[in-house]
């Protein structure tokens, strides 16, 4: 499965610890995620993960991209709902693609573990008749 891996900078120290608990899951499937997100997720995990630019400066349109073209299976958005982000137009667009193209997403921690749970049982692979 193919993963998609997202965290506003006030949730990134959490994606982390998300990834570390999560490694024995997450390194069976191929990871993809913004640049700085990705890039600090392989500092603490040393998973191996596709790097997008860094999200404003266009990996949330390069990550738009593959959910549009249904090569992103699960998506894991950890935002922060209080505080305004700059770029929040075009990480909205990123659930909306999700919503879309029935890719399932989830958007805080309690969500980000039901589906790797989910993803660990085998509950996701309908996503593979769709590709």
């Amino acid at each position: 499965m193919n993963i998609g891996l997202v965290a506003h900078d006030t949730k990134k120290k959490l994606m982390q610890n998300f990834c570390i608990a999560y490694r024995n899951i997450l390194h069976k499937h191929d990871l993809y995620a913004t640049g700085t997100t990705g890039r600090l997720i392989e500092e603490v995990t040393n998973l191996n993960i596709h790097k997008y630019l860094t999200g404003h400066l266009g990996g949330v349109q390069q990550l738009g991209s593959q959910i549009a073209h249904n090569q992103i299976d699960v998506m894991i958005f950890l935002r922060d709902p209080v505080s305004r982000q700059e770029h929040e137009p075009e990480m909205g667009s990123l659930i909306r693609l999700c919503d879309i193209h029935n890719i399932p997403v989830a958007t805080n921690l309690a969500t980000a573990e039901l589906l790797i749970r989910a993803l660990e049982r085998g509950d996701i692979e309908w996503r593979d008749v769709l590709r």
